[in-house]
């Protein structure tokens, strides 16, 4: 059984967000379905950050690890650690409740009494070893995705990213050919930046940076196939346009449909671990529209066992570190 004690604590630091929304910002044309997922968006940028504190802790106590790319072209592309040949599969999830996440900070061992989830969807990867690990991670943190906290954050100059999802038909268009130029204007009275990221025709990662001056239209020369997001340095003020004639098309976007994807991470904490076997040897369903200290409701099937029967995770390092020595 796992005691407070045994919970691994690791700071989270703004590096970690930005590093997450740079993973995010490549993962977008992976992302299933049409609707605009600025909330898996954040939850994914909170999980990036969990991977990259944990690479962090693990060189700083000089334990090896190995870094594999364990989904290339799925929906996260996630390179994932392994310690001594053992995969690492980190199940993260993101408490952004106000009241859970102070909770966290105040008593972590409010934890113990978590599920450790993973989607049922997840567990049965052909290319995993029952020898190989899940580990669970909980990251708190706070968001500003309404107008009334963005505008807070704003005045007391709080690190922000303000994103739009393009459409389909930009993001996976029917024909997969060059954009050409590309048009685009702001209506606000003062230049504005503005990056846009997107693909190449080898689907490799692309993003272009345009300064819009005022109420002028803009026309670049580009390599983009297709168009994933627009990010603004500045608050828009007003609307702003970009047009494709190779697509036929236009998209304007008025200022109040950009949406804040920084995390403004407090806590991060790994519960413990599990291999593969024994978790699913031990894991009960979790059903979905099911009430879990991580969700409201779930919205996927889930296996699960209680956090507090996870191993430490200070064996875990201990292991790795005397397997390198030896």
């Amino acid at each position: 059984m796992l005691s407070p004690s045994d919970l691994l604590h690791l700071p989270y630091t703004p590096d970690l967000t930005e590093g997450g929304i740079a993973h995010a910002l490549r993962s977008l044309p992976y992302l299933l379905g049409n609707e605009r997922p600025y909330d898996r968006i954040r939850r994914m940028v909170a999980g990036v950050a969990a991977e990259l504190a944990f690479r962090r802790h693990l060189s700083a106590q000089d334990i090896p690890f190995e870094v594999n790319n364990s989904a290339p072209f799925s929906d996260s592309e996630r390179y994932t650690v392994s310690l001594g040949g053992r995969r690492c599969n980190l199940e993260s999830f993101f408490i952004s409740n106000r009241a859970q996440a102070i909770g966290m900070r105040r008593d972590p061992s409010m934890l113990l009494g978590a599920p450790a989830l993973v989607a049922s969807d997840h567990h049965p990867l052909e290319d995993s070893s029952d020898h190989d690990l899940y580990l669970f991670a909980f990251i708190s943190g706070l968001v500003a995705a309404s107008q009334s906290d963005l505008g807070r954050v704003a005045e007391t100059r709080q690190p922000l990213h303000l994103t739009h999802i393009l459409p389909p038909e930009w993001r996976r268009p029917a024909a997969w050919r060059p954009f050409g130029s590309l048009t685009l204007k702001s209506e606000t009275t003062t230049e504005i930046t503005v990056e846009i990221s997107g693909q190449d025709a080898e689907l490799k990662f692309l993003m272009q940076e345009v300064s819009l001056p005022p109420q002028k239209r803009v026309t670049i020369a580009n390599n983009f196939h297709s168009i994933t997001a627009l990010h603004a340095r500045q608050i828009p003020a007003a609307r702003l346009g970009i047009h494709s004639p190779s697509l036929g098309r236009t998209h304007v976007i008025p200022p109040l449909e950009w949406r804040n994807i920084w995390v403004y991470g407090m806590e991060i904490y790994l519960a413990g671990y599990i291999t593969r076997a024994e978790f699913r040897r031990r894991a009960s369903p979790i059903p979905i529209d099911s009430k879990v200290f991580q969700y409201s409701r779930t919205k996927a099937k889930n296996m699960a066992v209680p956090v507090s029967g996870l191993k430490p995770m200070h064996e875990l390092l201990a292991r790795a570190k005397y397997q390198a020595a030896k």
